[in-house]
């Protein structure tokens, strides 16, 4: 495909994609009657329904897991993926790191070895479902390189996306303990090395904490019934929570720092260490409880009172506090939705919700919080498994990409998967895992694009906040180059004995190749691999007719030999699979 077609269709794509996509989302998934009935599937999935469960599950479907799908059924496989073992971010840093020392001592892999990890486990990692509900997670319970001490230790980082891996799939209670005590998320949100009040100095306990675990991590604004609705007070949402409540909670987070060997020392709530001696691992090991720094004062919130205490005891405080907010009923209609949301559909039906909720409160043996059953729920409710007015959202920048990487067996030169940072918004993502602009996430959970068809019919849209003329013309240059060149930093690898410059990961098109001189037959591979059975016929003629204007030429013709043949086929898949990639219905997971 010549550079002038690609550049004219990228502008006709620039104008239209976020109209186009926001429509869809109303035709084809995300808007409707609340009141449709959907009943439980039973049959064992065709090839289609295994992919669409996959891009919910998955970081994207391949062949192979396709085929697993089928065979197995959705609940065998979720099942399977809770008992695979996890892949480590940490370990794979920290091998990354030793390799760069050892060329030279002074330097280190950095933040870009959470951004190989990432992709590394998002593209090969076998424990799928872990990962991809870490990253769900990672959206939720944010932390953000962005930031300059989080940034400064992007092993700890490494080390909280392994935390939200292994929490994720045990109970809730457990993993908003885990959070709370993450030294990462104690120097993002403020409450690492928190102190009790001074009235001497009229200091009072950093608030920060304290609000966000409430808005963000557990009940959020407003008072819900079990289906996620608000509870109304003459028309008006009722508050979760106030100032009081706030300032109540910020006492139970004080007198939290480091992990240190002589703790409860004064140096080691500083500093983390005593005498130049320090815990090695204490930028990802719990936060520990130093009562002299803890507020002794009694602590009210909730609707729960912590008594005052005549010896500071932070351990237990913060045991009351999170066992009150883990047992608030706001919890499992707020979470449970988020991860609807991120899994599976922007906007589920009440009832979507309340069956999720209802699993958080109860897994049906009397445990609450059991984040196995709630995963579990939230893929296989009826809604999740049948394409209606219900089901569908905008796929974010990094699962567009990660889904193209996995269809097409992209691997790595150098093992370390380089895609590298994807902030920048007019030539590359606009998003990079783990680096939010804010503890909101890249998007809020309610966000509704102005002057669309979606926001006419009261829907949400989280991350069409991401989507805007420069984002679209950014993806569009992105996937053509990714596509035509590969993805990533650049480096050597040697090909048929000669040294060869290329970006480190590299797509497997072979089958495609094959059928480069059936234009018809070639996209309708892509509507198996890229959207699983549910491409417009008017797209497939368009795809095809486009593609059909790439000249193959004939063997020794005028001159010709095979690498121009060859060159003139990967042009057709090129051009094949880009117009794929850049469409509305790509871009909206069904």
């Amino acid at each position: 495909m010549t550079r002038t077609r690609s550049t004219a269709r990228g502008m006709a794509v620039r104008r239209a994609w976020v109209a186009a996509a926001a429509a869809l989302l109303l035709t084809t998934g995300c808007g409707g009657s609340k009141e449709d009935e959907v009943t439980e599937v039973t049959t064992p999935p065709t090839s289609s329904e295994a992919a669409r469960f996959l891009t919910q599950a998955t970081f994207g479907p391949t062949d192979t897991e396709v085929q697993r799908v089928m065979s197995m059924g959705y609940s065998a496989w979720i099942d399977a993926q809770f008992n695979r073992p996890a892949t480590s971010h940490r370990t794979f840093w920290e091998t990354q790191d030793a390799a760069v020392k050892a060329a030279n001592a002074n330097n280190s892999i950095g933040s870009d070895g959470v951004y190989n990890s990432f992709w590394r486990q998002a593209l090969t990692g076998e424990d799928q479902l872990r990962q991809r509900v870490a990253y769900a997670l990672s959206q939720i319970f944010v932390i953000s390189l962005q930031d300059g001490t989080v940034g400064e230790n992007p092993r700890a980082v490494a080390a909280y996306l392994d935390m939200l891996g292994e929490k994720g799939f045990g109970n809730y209670r457990d993993l908003l303990e885990a959070v709370s005590r993450h030294p990462m998320m104690g120097v993002y949100l403020t409450h690492l090395r928190n102190r009790k009040a001074d009235a001497r100095t009229g200091r009072v306990p950093d608030e920060n904490y304290a609000r966000e675990v409430m808005q963000l991590f557990s009940i959020g604004l407003a008072r819900l019934n079990m289906d996620g609705t608000p509870q109304l007070s003459n028309g008006a949402p009722i508050d979760t929570y106030g100032q009081s409540d706030i300032a109540g909670l910020a006492k139970v987070f004080t007198g939290f720092s480091w992990a240190c060997p002589d703790w409860p020392d004064n140096g080691c709530f500083n500093n983390g260490s005593l005498n130049n001696v320090s815990d090695p691992d204490r930028t990802f090991k719990p936060m520990l409880g130093y009562p002299q720094y803890h507020s002794t004062e009694e602590k009210s919130f909730l609707g729960t009172t912590i008594p005052a205490q005549a010896q500071a005891n932070p351990d237990a405080s913060l045991a009351t506090a999170l066992d009150a907010l883990a047992n608030h009923p706001n919890v499992g209609p707020f979470i449970g939705k988020q991860l609807i949301q991120r899994l599976v559909t922007s906007n589920p039906s009440p009832a979507y919700v309340s069956a999720v909720a209802q699993t958080f409160a109860n897994n049906g043996n009397g445990v609450r919080g059991d984040m196995k059953a709630v995963i579990k729920k939230v893929l296989t409710h009826p809604e999740a498994r049948q394409v209606s007015s219900t089901s569908g959202k905008l796929r974010e920048p990094v699962l567009r990409l990660s889904a193209v990487l996995r269809a097409f067996g992209y691997a790595s030169d150098s093992g370390n998967y380089r895609v590298g940072n994807t902030d920048n918004a007019g030539s590359s993502l606009g998003q990079t895992p783990m680096r939010s602009p804010s503890v909101f996430n890249f998007y809020r959970p309610g966000y509704v694009p102005p002057g669309t068809q979606a926001a006419a019919a009261g829907l949400v849209a989280p991350e069409m906040a991401l989507a805007q003329e420069t984002t679209a013309a950014g993806y569009v240059n992105y996937m053509r180059d990714n596509i035509a060149s590969g993805v990533g930093a650049s480096g050597t690898v040697v090909i048929n004995g000669a040294n060869v410059t290329r970006r480190d990961l590299q797509p497997n098109f072979a089958a495609e190749i094959a059928l480069a001189t059936q234009p018809v037959d070639l996209v309708e591979r892509l509507n198996t691999k890229l959207m699983y059975g549910s491409m417009p016929e008017a797209l497939k003629t368009e795809i095809a007719t486009a593609v059909g204007t790439i000249t193959i030429p004939a063997l020794n013709s005028g001159g010709t030999n095979q690498s121009q043949i060859d060159t003139a086929k990967r042009n057709r898949v090129n051009a094949a699979v880009f117009l794929t990639v850049v469409s509305p219905e790509f871009q909206v997971q069904k």
